[in-house]
């Protein structure tokens, strides 16, 4: 088995656990680790046990959550020199977190990912949000809760943040709701990472990078149904027709809206009579 194979095995056994026995840093190693698989993992798994035994062996004892944050703040963007890349954003190695451990530069979700690494090695409740557009953070102590902005060295945001960064990125007419700042899963923090740079293909019209990508999506989060659409619709495209055959049907064993369903079956129909 080459190394590519094995990271390969590795994402594919992530997909079958449960999402709060996902280990996100690791894990996002590994897709890292997928465009080179023959760097060698241990120093950068070292990095971040490093982090985490600060985190744990300081953090655990700070019951205040302003204390807290301030702590992990510290920890992160101080001792260890993270920032938020605002020179080159759009850079895809931004959501590679073996150049981010590099570079100690990168996106709000990969530095949003060590963020989280180090809060929940403090044993803190840490979650990240579906905010739109630029990922935040939510850390809670008891009653209390805050919202974070890891690209921006930890920065806390009240309502009035919220609602002008969520205008930048969806318009002047958005308001802010109950779902912009709802707490989502480790596969879905996964999947914005990995979406950044599948993103950053189609733009650059790249299908074959991005299909690349959208395979290894699948292997990480298998019960994401629009994983398996987009990746059916980009491999028919793409002339991957027995792979786009396999997820657009796969696609079609959840439960999904009628137009989606319609629109898969009618792109499944013409597959196959092409294939005839």
């Amino acid at each position: 088995m080459s190394e590519k194979q094995a990271l390969l095995a590795t994402l594919e056994g992530v997909g079958q656990l449960e999402d709060e026995t996902l280990e996100l840093a690791e894990t996002a190693l590994i897709l890292s680790a997928l465009d080179n698989p023959k760097l060698v993992l241990d120093p950068y798994r070292q990095h971040l046990k490093n982090m985490a035994v600060e985190a744990a062996n300081i953090g655990c004892d700070i019951e205040r959550l302003e204390a807290r944050v301030t702590f992990i703040n510290r920890l992160l963007f101080e001792t260890h020199g993270y920032v938020g890349d605002t020179e080159d954003y759009d850079n895809p190695n931004n959501a590679n977190l073996l150049h981010v451990i590099d570079n100690r530069a990168g996106l709000p979700v990969s530095i949003g990912i060590l963020y989280i690494h180090c809060a929940r090695a403090a044993q803190y409740d840490i979650a990240g949000l579906a905010f739109p557009g630029h990922f935040l953070l939510r850390m809670s102590a008891g009653a209390e809760r805050t919202i974070l902005d890891p690209f921006h060295a930890g920065q806390t945001l009240g309502a009035g943040h919220l609602r002008d960064l969520l205008k930048q990125f969806m318009g002047a007419d958005a308001e802010l709701a109950p779902r912009h700042h709802a707490p989502v899963g480790n596969r879905d923090i996964l999947l914005r990472l990995v979406n950044n740079v599948k993103s950053r293909a189609l733009r650059d019209n790249n299908a074959t990078r991005a299909v690349q990508l959208l395979e290894r999506m699948v292997l990480f989060a298998p019960k994401t149904a629009d994983v398996w659409q987009e990746l059916g619709v980009l491999s028919a495209h793409s002339g991957k027709l027995r792979q786009a055959i396999h997820a657009l049907e796969t696609f079609l064993g959840f439960d999904v809206p009628d137009h989606e369903k319609r629109a898969a079956e009618t792109l499944l129909k013409q597959i196959k009579t092409s294939m005839n």
